[in-house]
């Protein structure tokens, strides 16, 4: 049986997309992993995790939301594992948090109690733009590591799906300034895989490009909107794949793979 794991942050894990088997990660029993593992017939290992950045994949245990960590997920990947899906870089150059944070600038009311001294903190574009700016050869890097361990293994690097609209809406507050910021940074975030994947030779499934018309408020969205709910309890989370956008990968996924 072909043998696959699954690597990634929160757009790799599914949170709120129920059966949430592993809370801590804010893992989804119906993520594209799991749902393309099931049609194609293979041996899945998903260790993804909400949170997780390249450094909690290559080196460093993810402390949790919940408490405790989890051992870096590339431990997961074995000589005898014939294929590694990665979803991840988005926590690396904070675009969730930069979405979140311009949101919150636009409806501060609308955002839960306990996270408004979070997002509340500047956003810092330079930062992000300069971890932009190394996400390609970091993503290689990480790459380069599956392939030391699973020498066999076919890579596929599965992008961020597309959550900015054209415009802002009640479903996504925020100010054009802002809507042009977080924009630019999911287009250099996609710009980013698709370069890793080229001077890899890694397989590339462009999530984004085939999300276009399906971003925060669209007719089908394939990402939820400006809501919230208890992670831990499988709540929505703002600003992610929904069960449609998970269903959607995993189709771009088997068509790759398959």
């Amino acid at each position: 049986m072909t043998r696959y794991v699954a690597l990634g942050s929160s757009f790799a894990a599914g949170p709120g997309i129920v059966p949430i088997l592993v809370p801590e990660c804010a893992r989804s029993g119906r993520n594209y992993a799991q749902l393309a593992a099931e049609r194609l017939g293979y041996d899945l290992v998903d260790v993804s995790s909400g949170g997780a950045t390249i450094d909690d994949v290559l080196t460093r245990p993810q402390a949790l939301l919940a408490g405790g960590a989890v051992p870096p997920q590339v431990e997961a990947v074995g000589p005898d594992v014939d294929v590694v899906t990665v979803t991840v870089g988005g926590n690396d150059v904070e675009y969730l948090l930069t979405l979140l944070r311009c949101s919150f600038q636009a409806d501060p009311e609308g955002t839960p109690l306990p996270a408004r001294a979070f997002f509340g903190t500047p956003i810092d574009p330079a930062a992000v733009h300069a971890a932009l700016a190394v996400l390609p050869d970091r993503l290689g890097r990480l790459v380069g590591e599956v392939r030391r361990r699973a020498p066999r293994a076919r890579v596929v690097l599965v992008d961020y799906l597309t959550v900015v609209p054209e415009q802002a809406t009640p479903a996504f507050p925020m100010s054009e300034e802002h809507r042009l910021l977080c924009a630019d940074v999911g287009r250099r975030l996609e710009a980013a895989t698709a370069a890793a994947a080229r001077v890899t030779g890694a397989d590339l499934v462009a999530a984004s490009a085939a999300s276009r018309d399906h971003a925060v408020g669209s007719a089908e969205p394939w990402v939820t909107g400006w809501v919230f709910g208890d992670l831990l309890g499988g709540g929505v989370a703002p600003y992610h794949p929904n069960a449609a956008g998970m269903r959607a990968v995993a189709d771009l996924l088997v068509d790759r793979v398959g």
